[in-house]
């Protein structure tokens, strides 16, 4: 037997080498004529060279290396490929690449995007709806005087009864608007029912945001805008709160959309808007803080479209809306209020570094992202991710700046307003007011902040989130600030009748949950008094609680120790040793502030 190996492993070929029918060697170099006895061997052993044998042509089969003299197995080699040949460029193929878009984002409106759009909506007005239902307290005080009031308005309209006070004296709304229809909600379904009013209000308001903000911009900024707004601490209390405050931001806020949503359409479509403003200045007189944004806003929303005639535009809505107010105002008997709660309103103590602090705590966020999508909205107008988006024509960078500086601007109206009065009372529904207009530049920043085809998604969330912690934890202590009333309510409640005469720290609690039993008349509160004794002498101020208590004047005083404490120390001396009087009940409570109690005395003789 011979010693050779099963298999042979054919040399490497060379691709540059000439098609010539010749194979070369692993060096590159093409074979030498070899001398007779040249030695090709597998092993030690050597072979005899075989004579070259004529070149055969090449065939589609896998040539067969000749065989040697030895009984080896057949080997192959390896040839060439011939690959397909490229068609000339003026050839035409005989396929075609179908056509792609250019993104992903596309341009054109549709149904489903309109549909995913709503569902998002809804969502976010689900959370909204969550985060106000699980607040839970007692009629807070502004709330149930406007609540009494209303209930005494309508007894005045339906029976003629007469009021026990001049609301619209020293009201900040109109008394014979929004407490009129809270109070018909509080008859059938009582403090809830009056509260889910203003969640309605809120809701619809979150609605109408969106719908102008998408109307400026485009779908996501408005749902961003309204994701933030929908978690404001402003948002969340006004929308459990059985104030006015929600019906004049919701109608602001409609009053906006008429704006916006006519901008194409005849000059005196406009005029729509300006009942609606009129009458948010009815509910809330401090709405008219953000009528001239209305006004100016009328003017760029219409000047891409209208040009020059968008200045008419502007003008007849401010001529509209200015009179319709001075109409108001001057056929009404609201002027008092008006003076005392809003142009003439007594000033504060509060610094101006506490009020923007505060300012800062309830809306900085908001704000600091809708400066954001202002300054970048004047850098670059285009707001739609597809390429096909340049070549629309945008607004010049000056109408941009104008637009943001006028959604940012107003803001900053209330607090500004606020630290020259230098009070923070309401200052944390007031930031909400602002914040609606600066809501849809808010939604601008947070999308140039998650980028083109969302590439940095967790910005926005984590801005999101932040803003919903914050909104969670302001309103849980905005609802705990007061204390819990139904207690001090039941202990008081048997010795209440329409002849007594009541003092309380905060009067109108027990006034709207024991309003069958006493009227507002019967009851004073620590702020101020007047009082003339059995001798005739006039009394005032913090004297007019001692001779009152001295003269046993009260047959039921009620304290609270929080809403005025000084006066609360005056009074409670009084009573001290005072053979008229007895003490009732001492009931402890907690709230945001710490512990405190109710004390209550009733007459004696």
């Amino acid at each position: 037997m011979t010693s050779r190996h099963d298999h042979y492993t054919p040399q490497p070929y060379d691709p540059y080498a000439d098609d010539d029918g010749s194979w070369f060697n692993s060096d590159g170099r093409p074979p030498q004529q070899q001398p007779p006895q040249q030695n090709y061997g597998y092993d030690a052993r050597q072979y005899p060279q075989q004579q070259p044998q004529e070149q055969q042509p090449y065939s589609a089969a896998i040539p067969e290396q000749p065989r040697s003299g030895y009984d080896d197995q057949p080997t192959y080699a390896l040839r060439t490929v011939q690959y397909q040949q490229v068609p000339d460029a003026d050839e035409e193929p005989d396929y075609h690449i179908p056509e792609t878009p250019e993104a992903g984002w596309d341009m054109a409106t549709s149904r489903r995007r309109a549909w995913v759009s709503r569902a998002v909506l809804l969502c976010i007005m689900l959370v909204q709806a969550a985060l106000s239902l699980r607040l839970a307290n007692t009629a807070f005080q502004d709330e149930a005087l406007y609540l009494a009031a209303g209930h005494a308005e309508l007894d005045h309209l339906l029976n003629g009864t007469d009021l026990p006070r001049d609301y619209a004296a020293y009201f900040s709304g109109s008394p014979q608007l929004y407490p009129v229809l809270a109070a018909m909600v509080d008859a059938k379904f009582g403090l809830a029912g009056a509260r889910c009013l203003s969640l309605f209000f809120m809701l619809c308001t979150t609605g109408l945001l969106y719908s102008f903000s998408r109307r400026l911009f485009n779908e996501r900024a408005a749902l961003a805008g309204t994701a933030l707004y929908a978690v404001l601490q402003s948002t969340v209390v006004m929308g459990y709160f059985a104030t006015y405050d929600a019906a004049a931001v919701f109608l602001l806020a409609l009053t906006t959309w008429i704006v916006v949503r006519t901008d194409r359409a005849p000059v005196l479509a406009v005029l729509l808007a300006a009942p609606v403003a009129v009458l948010a200045v009815g509910v809330k007189y401090a709405s008219a803080l953000y009528l001239p944004t209305i006004i100016v806003l009328a003017l760029l929303t219409a000047w891409p479209h209208k040009g020059r005639k968008a200045f008419a535009r502007m003008v007849l809505l401010a001529v509209g809306i200015g009179g319709l107010v001075a109409v108001g105002m001057y056929t009404t008997d609201l002027m008092d209020g008006v003076r005392q709660t809003t142009t003439n309103r007594a000033h504060g103590t509060d610094t101006t570094e506490f009020l923007l602090e505060q300012s800062a705590k309830w809306g900085g966020l908001m704000f600091l992202a809708a400066v954001g999508g202002a300054i970048s909205y004047v850098r670059r107008s285009r707001m739609n991710e597809s390429p096909l988006a340049l070549r629309l024509g945008n607004p010049g960078w000056r109408w941009r700046a104008l637009l943001g500086l006028l959604l940012c601007g107003t803001a900053v109206l209330a607090p500004a307003y606020q630290v020259h009065l230098g009070t923070v009372v309401s200052l944390f529904k007031h930031v909400g007011f602002g914040l609606l207009f600066a809501a849809p530049m808010a939604g601008v920043g947070v999308t140039r902040l998650v980028g083109a085809h969302f590439r940095y998604p967790q910005l926005g969330i984590m801005l999101w989130t932040a803003m919903l912690c914050l909104g969670i934890q302001q309103a849980d202590w905005r609802f705990d600030v007061w204390p819990d009333s139904s207690k001090m309510i039941s202990a008081i409640e048997s010795h209440v009748d329409r002849k007594g005469n009541y003092l309380a720290s905060t009067p109108e609690v027990p006034v709207y949950y024991l309003y069958d039993k006493s009227g507002h008349n019967q009851w004073h509160s620590l702020f101020g008094m007047e009082y003339k004794d059995a001798k005739g002498k006039y009394h005032s101020g913090d004297g007019a609680y001692k001779a009152a208590v001295k003269d046993g004047d009260f047959d039921l005083i009620v304290l609270d120790g929080l809403t005025n404490p000084r006066v609360d120390d005056i009074v409670a001396a009084a009573v001290k040793g005072n053979s008229h009087y007895r003490l009732l009940a001492e009931i402890p409570f907690r709230n945001a502030n710490g512990t405190s109690e109710y004390r209550i005395w009733i007459k004696t003789s």
